[in-house]
């Protein structure tokens, strides 16, 4: 269903994402995030589509389209760099640090950091080019809100 859009992911210099594009690959991202450990719960899918309508101004039942559309992206995409790179070539940093924190925010929308979601979620910013510094200030944020 993706192989067109994955097949331009995975290009050596991939071109930079269209805006639909770059949405459904942040959204694949917050998905294979929450997937991470195992337990894709109702919260942190609940929390994708909270992001994703405040982010994208969409409609509730637009964001839970996107993150459908965004399941069956991260279950055929080959694996989270090129996810991250596209990302990254299409997104500025002020918005990818935006990511990372979302990305903290469904980390922790069940209550627990888990020792997997938080090692993905340290190479996906690595990957994003979000320096350890901004990251920890992204995940104190998002602890914030949840507080």
């Amino acid at each position: 269903m993706f192989a067109d859009f994955i097949a331009r992911l995975v290009q050596p210099e991939p071109e930079p994402l269209s805006d639909p594009d770059a949405r459904l690959a942040l959204t694949a991202l917050l998905v294979r995030i929450a997937r991470s450990d195992g337990d894709y719960a109702a919260e942190e899918i609940g929390l994708i589509d909270r992001i994703t309508a405040s982010r994208f101004g969409l409609s509730p039942f637009e964001a839970a389209k996107l993150r459908g559309e965004a399941e069956a992206l991260e279950a055929e995409a080959p694996d989270t760099v090129r996810f991250t790179r596209a990302i990254k070539d299409a997104v500025a940093y002020e918005d990818r640090e935006a990511v990372v924190e979302a990305l903290w925010s469904v980390v922790l929308a069940d209550g627990e950091r888990d020792p997997e979601e938080n090692a993905i979620l340290r190479l996906v910013a690595s990957l994003l080019g979000v320096n350890d510094r901004d990251s920890a200030h992204a995940r104190q944020r998002a602890e914030a809100r949840q507080g």
